[in-house]
């Protein structure tokens, strides 16, 4: 996909220092929006070599993003993934489709990074993230409880993450 038309207008929102504004534009040009969606706001920033981004909110109610003001000096791939990732948690969080256990939300937007079911038009991140990505997964998928039924529930979803995993030297 050609990013130019993109980036050319998240560095004319940069310029203006209009962050807030840039994220609305790529959440609305990438069809990420979902009705239980309240708006950014603004996290502190950690450093200048990596981000943090959050849904906010009670389950069941609206979920603010919060995002660093420093989001656009990251990658577009790698902060549409982040956006994607967020904006799921603001779907799993919406009356009558809310997603109550923690690792089974962290699990399907980390999957969701990986392999993009709900967001077909977000673009691939590096191999090095797709192997953090499936890292973070794993990891959630191991908090579930050994056995247990949320386990069983996405076996086959871990197999696939392994398998990535697997394939990336």
């Amino acid at each position: 996909m050609n990013f130019d038309p993109i980036n050319f207008h998240i560095d004319a929102y940069k310029k203006h220092d209009q962050i807030l504004d840039a994220a609305n534009y790529l959440i609305s040009s990438f069809n990420l929006v979902h009705e239980n969606f309240a708006g950014f706001g603004f996290r502190e920033e950690l450093s200048p070599h990596s981000m943090l981004l959050t849904a906010e909110g009670e389950l069941g109610k609206p979920q603010k993003v919060m995002i660093p003001k420093n989001l656009f000096d990251f990658d577009l791939n790698l902060v549409l993934n982040m956006l994607a990732h967020e904006m799921l948690h603001v779907r799993q969080k919406a009356p009558g489709n809310t997603v109550a256990d923690k690792n089974e939300r962290e699990f399907q937007a980390y999957y969701e990074m990986l392999f993009h079911k709900v967001f077909p038009q977000i673009p691939e991140v590096s191999d090095f993230h797709k192997k953090f990505f499936g890292n973070k997964a794993l990891e959630y998928y191991k908090r579930m409880g050994e056995n247990s039924d949320l386990q069983q529930k996405y076996a086959d979803r871990k197999k696939e993450v392994e398998q990535l995993i697997n394939t990336i030297a």
